[in-house]
């Protein structure tokens, strides 16, 4: 793959976040270090700081869902999604994951975090194949996302070896997952459940692409 000017200023950028942070300083650090005119920063990263830890975040993702592809999980889901998060967690670094969430959680970038925290667990659901389309594909997002949340904090202040104690705080949060979802199911099956499901949620459906103007599939 070709490294676009973008790239290489992400990759220069993250040099100095552990010292500037994940923030303009950064940018601004990284730019000269590539010979980068200021300018050129604002176009690359409009959002300043968020946009570099979006950045960061996003590239891992893009990690991730190639990884799903060319080495599928196999064995019990539970297990499947597990691992996928813990695959996920292994392509960050926890120092750069620290600074990029600092950025992420000032009152401004409330909305792109949320929005961040939703894409990985989108790419783990459909990792794993999801092909639901209707409102359980906004549900295991949903619930998955708290998972990663969850995790994600646990596993920046966790010092034990080999993070083990994230493993088992994970391995527990996708317990309670596993067993919402049996709820789920058993609920389904309950007289007059599903005809109610169709009449409250029967509307909602997973988003899908959309051809842009003058695009020709």
């Amino acid at each position: 793959m070709t490294q676009t000017d973008r790239d290489a200023l992400l990759e220069a950028a993250l040099i100095h976040v552990p010292f500037e942070g994940m923030n303009e300083a950064a940018l601004a650090a990284g730019a000269r270090d590539i010979g980068m005119s200021r300018d050129l920063v604002r176009v690359h990263f409009p959002q300043g700081g968020a946009g570099l830890a979006a950045a960061y975040h996003r590239r891992a993702d893009e990690a991730l869902r190639r990884s799903l592809a060319d080495h599928p999980l196999e064995g019990k889901f539970r297990f499947r999604v597990t691992e996928a998060v813990w695959r996920r967690l292994e392509l960050v670094d926890p120092e750069l994951v620290r600074a990029g969430a600092a950025t992420l959680a000032l009152p401004q970038n409330a909305a792109l975090a949320a929005r961040l925290v939703w894409e990985t667990a989108d790419v783990i659901w459909t990792g794993l194949g999801d092909v639901s389309d209707d409102v359980n594909w906004y549900s295991k997002r949903m619930t998955l996302a708290a998972v990663i949340s969850a995790t994600v904090l646990f596993w920046l202040g966790d010092d034990s070896p080999g993070r083990s104690e994230t493993r088992a705080f994970l391995a527990r949060r996708i317990e309670d997952v596993m067993q919402f979802e049996s709820v789920k199911a058993r609920l389904r099956k309950l007289p007059g459940a599903e005809a109610l499901g169709r009449a409250a949620f029967g509307w909602i459906r997973a988003p899908r692409p959309r051809a842009l103007p003058g695009k020709v599939r």
